[in-house]
């Protein structure tokens, strides 16, 4: 006992002093310090092609924090900082949160048969089978119920049927994860919305809400709130001195290993650098890495439409992105991968600070280009050329002292070229991408 309350005590003492290491924006207010991306080392060419690639693929927002400040901010579209959008299934995560604040509170324990708070007959099973069913089940997907219904969303107890003991089978089944909210309700005697935002939004400064969506409660906010919590998770519950969740056995517990049938899966979150990994619908055992892109000890929460929250506690880093995803994937851990991909490389290298410094002053657009381009310089242009990687003239022409000059690219072939521009005041180099 002695030894646990010691423990107990050295947890929060690190807690604490780590969090003043950390940057928290006010409770109230849209303030918020920024690191800018050149203090980083982060190539701006880098940070456009990121830009770009967010862009195309449907993305409405995007933020990354380093050290709890905002390296990057980017909105696309009519979305602007203040716009609420779906966390999706990453919204899981918060559920995961509030269900060790009601354990912490004594509201409940993980450990508990949920017919204790939902009552008997909320399935489809025997009264034996159905027993059987825990908190803990429920928050690591174990449940053993079919989740080969018709509509796995589904609450009903006509949907909720037995397949296997639980424990014994994981499979991603919203249905039995979805009435968590409900055992929560019945537990603390508070609505979701209301414990939430009591417990967790006024202590962080959170904005946003629980939505029914169908059978689904879906947790909507603006992007600088799913920062916010973030943030929180990455100073393990502590927000700014203040250890909004206190119970560290749960909080260790949900974000490693829950179970040895999906290592990649804690409470409801995912966990990267695991030698194993489960995907929703299947019932196979990948060899590997989820994320083989991101760092070993990144979780994530992922929710359809790409809605995604990283963090990564050896770097002290958080980025998210919100948006639609054109695939039907629950999970879309590709396009989260992808990301990964813009975003190690976002330092600049000595030949980028090199080109930088070759092409300032000098504008394409757009670029990448399907067909047509505009080059655009403060300095006269006297001609340009486009040359391919390996040193080949494509195209040249004389500009006569021009600022602006429209090329036509249709018939050049797809990949990256180096487009040269002599100028009244030397040369100017930049790369330029046909698709």
């Amino acid at each position: 006992m002695i030894k646990s309350i010691l423990s107990g005590i050295l947890w929060l003492m690190y807690v604490s002093l780590y969090a003043q290491t950390i940057y928290f924006p006010p409770l109230i207010g849209n303030t918020w310090d920024t690191i800018t991306p050149e203090t980083l080392g982060y190539c701006q060419p880098k940070v456009d092609s990121l830009y770009n690639f967010l862009e195309q693929n449907n993305s409405k927002a995007f933020i990354l924090l380093k050290d709890g400040k905002i390296v990057l901010e980017k909105y696309f579209g009519t979305h602007t900082a203040t716009t609420p959008w779906q966390w999706a299934s990453a919204g899981k995560t918060i559920t995961a949160f509030m269900t060790g604040i009601a354990q912490q509170e004594g509201h409940l324990s993980i450990s508990d048969t949920t017919s204790t708070y939902l009552g008997p007959g909320w399935t489809n099973c025997t009264p034996q089978q159905e027993e059987k069913i825990t908190i803990w089940n429920q928050l690591t997907m174990t449940s053993g119920l079919d989740d080969g219904v018709p509509d796995h969303y589904c609450t009903l107890d006509t949907c909720l049927n037995y397949l296997a003991d639980p424990g014994t089978r994981w499979a991603y089944h919203n249905g039995p994860y979805t009435l968590l909210d409900r055992v929560i309700e019945n537990a603390t005697g508070q609505t979701l919305n209301a414990y939430t935002t009591q417990k967790l939004k006024i202590p962080t400064g959170m904005t946003g809400s629980f939505f029914t969506v169908g059978y689904n409660n879906v947790f909507f906010s603006n992007a600088r709130s799913m920062a916010r919590f973030g943030s929180l998770i990455l100073n393990k519950g502590n927000w700014n001195g203040n250890q909004i969740m206190t119970d560290t056995a749960y909080f260790n517990d949900m974000i490693s290993t829950s179970q040895n049938l999906n290592k990649s899966y804690g409470y409801l979150w995912w966990l990267n650098g695991k030698p194993s990994y489960m995907l929703p619908t299947l019932q196979t055992v990948f060899p590997g890495t989820i994320n083989p892109n991101a760092p070993a000890d990144m979780i994530a929460a992922i929710g359809s439409g790409g809605q995604f929250l990283n963090v990564v506690p050896s770097q002290n880093l958080v980025w998210l992105r919100m948006g639609d995803e054109p695939s039907i994937a629950n999970v879309p851990f590709l396009l989260n991968d992808a990301i990964w991909e813009y975003v190690n490389e976002l330092t600049c290298t000595t030949s980028d600070i090199k080109e930088q410094t070759m092409s300032r002053g000098l504008e394409l657009f757009p670029n990448p280009t399907t067909g047509e381009i505009y080059i655009r310089s403060e300095i006269e242009m006297l001609n340009y050329e486009l040359i391919s990687l390996d040193g080949k003239l494509i195209l040249s022409q004389d500009l006569f002292n021009q600022n602006i000059e429209n090329i036509k690219l249709f018939e050049i072939e797809p990949g990256s070229y180096f487009l040269k521009v002599k100028t009244t005041e030397g040369l100017l180099v930049k790369k330029l991408i046909k698709k």
